[in-house]
């Protein structure tokens, strides 16, 4: 990397170059100053930290452009949720101007690793994971399972997120290419006098004349015997390569030169070194069965797939080698719905490979990323050849990707069982909607309602219940709308619903559970204004509230000015699902009325259709799934119709399936 120089955000007196002569106007919230310093920053490929008041670094970012990028934030202009928020804690900046993007992105991934900003993705744990090493700086190097990271000298495969498998790989290659275990003594002692004799030429003998005796693993064939001098470092160092590409998934190269390993052995009559080679093979293709061949061809990918909760997320990796899945890793990571999902995966790939040697020729992920050239550039360059991140559409590529989100969501949940993660979330958002909306106690039970309808035909509306801020479905209730027809109208429906839930006889419904905590409806002020009012006839006292789907904005009943709950925030994310519950069980009512009908009557609708047109288009396509299909000049082409009347039932057919 070419010479970094840190520089700290620029005062009123400072002169770089490329000074913005227009100041930046800052958006609400942000302070000037900062608008200011950020119109000084030169125009140079970087990385750049803001900082809160105390001065922590609470985000890190790269730029191709590190004034334009800057200037999204004090705008605004970026779209993500958290941006806001974030702004409004930053109190002052640090910049480190690169040579290259390709550079940037690394600088990126070492300061993310330092500073572990709060608004950067990153592993939820932050715990090591275990590695498979190399000590190839040693003579003989040895295999290791480790939790070290980026010791000098030594190649690390990884990371594992399961420890035994870990292990178990290291037995396993261990039972089919003899390599020394770095915790073994022999090895160790061999090592030190190795290195007190660096650079002499018989090595070997000064190893033989310690009097070494052989470990354990020699004499059960899984060690070589380099403690004792059985092997030499030229033919031992083959044997590093073969477990090196045994590692890497390239196991056929390795099953090869075993083979012809062993027929070379049974043409000179050596049967005993045939069959331990034998024994050897039978290992990997025990192995082999074990392993689930996902493509017909020999390919070498990762697959990586997310879930994603409000906070926190979920990801798997399959690492595919030659066409098998050899190895599959779960991650939780503490950063989820709260984050675009473009920067979730892109951090996510570069803490994955920044810490691992083994990268595919391909990496394939659900969504385009905006610096996936970038992050091939850097990929490849530590891969050694090219390697391109890809976003598959369709065949067995999308397939693995599916399976691999959904192992992520398996991973999450298990997650969030074994550490109570949930009920913590929910205990949170039950205390901060008591605060928020000035409720006399947490709402335990909570009711949600919302309306269903297609120009008021087939109106509905459901009541969703939850309870200790999980949904209750005993509880829900679904509603027929009768006082409201002819036209769409989501106040006197909303009257109406409330009037027949809340009725005496209701109240005193065990079937209906208990008085809620805090009633919520599907809308704004308006929705709000209507709840209020039947309640009020109602002579009920209940907490209420609407929840407005434009900015999710909370109306209360005694202040104009909504509640406007923290993105990303536990309360939030509640009140939403709250609300989408509700909207989907109303919805999932209304279509079915809707489709009941359509089946029937659709064509009744149409002005111009009576019963013998009705009957020639229904004799014409045979069925309404064909009629859905057919266009303005399929239904004109029907004898005795007009074009006119083929315009008005297509619109018709538009209608019906485009409402909700």
């Amino acid at each position: 990397m070419a010479d970094t120089q840190w520089h700290d955000a620029p005062g009123d007196t400072d002169r770089t170059e490329h000074i913005d002569e227009t100041l930046i106007a800052p958006a609400p919230g942000i302070a000037p100053s900062l608008a200011e310093q950020v119109a000084r920053v030169p125009t140079s490929p970087g990385c750049y930290l803001w900082k809160d008041a105390a001065g922590t670094v609470i985000y890190v970012g790269k730029a191709k452009n590190l004034r334009a990028r800057m200037r999204q934030y004090v705008q605004l202009t970026d779209e993500r949720q958290k941006i806001p928020l974030m702004m409004q804690l930053v109190a002052s900046f640090d910049y480190l101007v690169v040579e290259s993007e390709h550079e940037a992105l690394v600088l990126e991934r070492n300061l993310i690793g330092q500073y572990h900003p709060y608004f950067n993705v990153d592993f939820k744990d932050d715990k090591s994971y275990p590695f498979i090493a190399l000590t190839k700086g040693d003579l003989f190097p040895a295999i290791k399972y480790t939790r070290e990271r980026h010791r000098p000298g030594t190649r690390y495969f990884g990371p594992y997120t399961d420890s035994r498998a870990a292990r178990d790989t290291i037995d396993t290659i261990r039972k089919v290419i003899p390599i020394c275990i770095a915790n073994c003594a022999e090895w160790k002692r061999c090592r030190r006098l190795a290195e007190a004799h660096k650079g002499d030429e018989d090595i070997l003998g000064l190893i033989m004349a310690e009097k070494g005796r052989p470990c354990f693993d020699y004499h059960v064939g899984r060690g070589p015997g380099a403690c004792v001098g059985a092997i030499t470092p030229e033919d031992y160092a083959k044997n590093v390569r073969r477990v090196e590409r045994f590692l890497s998934g390239k196991r056929s190269e390795v099953t090869g030169e075993l083979r012809a390993e062993m027929a070379e052995a049974a043409a000179d009559l050596d049967f005993e070194r045939a069959a331990r080679l034998k024994r050897r093979l039978e290992v990997i293709d025990g192995l082999d069965d074990r392993q689930q061949v996902v493509f017909p061809s020999r390919v070498d990918l990762d697959v990586i797939g997310f879930y994603r909760e409000e906070t926190i997320a979920g990801a798997c990796v399959f690492a595919v080698r030659e066409g098998r899945t050899v190895r599959s890793c779960e991650f939780i990571l503490d950063k989820g719905l709260d984050v675009d999902e473009e920067e979730l995966v892109s951090g996510f790939v570069k803490r994955y490979y920044d810490e691992t040697a083994d990268i595919p020729a391909e990496v394939d992920v659900a969504v385009e990323l905006a610096d996936a050239e970038v992050l091939g550039e850097w990929l490849t360059e530590k891969r050694g050849h090219i390697c391109r991140l890809h976003r598959p559409q369709r065949g067995e590529k999308r397939h693995l990707l599916e399976t691999c989100e959904r192992n992520a969501r398996h991973a999450l949940m298990r997650y969030m069982m074994r550490t109570g993660y949930a009920d913590d979330r929910t205990n949170q958002a039950l205390l901060e909607l008591e605060s928020a909306l000035a409720l006399p106690a947490p709402p335990l039970r909570i009711e949600c309602f919302d309306i269903s309808t297609i120009h008021g035909r087939f109106t509905v509306a459901s009541m969703v219940v939850f309870t200790n801020g999980r949904p209750d479905k005993s509880q829900y209730r679904r509603f027929r709308v009768r006082s409201v027809t002819g036209e769409a109208n989501d106040f006197l429906s909303m009257q109406e619903v409330l009037g027949r839930r809340y009725a005496s006889e209701r109240m005193a419904d065990e079937r209906f559970g208990s008085r809620p905590d805090l009633l919520v409806v599907d809308g704004g002020k308006p929705q709000l204004t209507a709840a209020l009012t039947q309640l009020s006839e109602l002579g009920l006292d209940i907490p209420v509230c609407g929840l407005a789907k434009a900015d999710e904005e909370v109306f209360v009943p005694w202040d104009d000015t909504p509640v406007v709950l923290p993105n990303g925030s536990a309360s939030l994310y509640l009140i939403k699902q709250v609300r989408d519950e509700a909207h989907r069980f109303a919805i999932t009512f209304h279509r079915e009325l809707r489709d009941k009908a359509m089946t029937v009557s659709v064509l009744d609708e149409v002005e111009g259709v009576g019963p013998t047109r009705k009957k020639a288009i229904m004799r014409h396509f045979g069925s309404m799934k064909r009629l859905r299909a057919a266009s303005v000049d399929d239904i004109a082409a029907v004898k005795g119709v007009p074009r006119q009347v083929a315009e008005a039932v297509y619109e018709t057919l538009r209608a019906w399936e485009n409402a909700d």
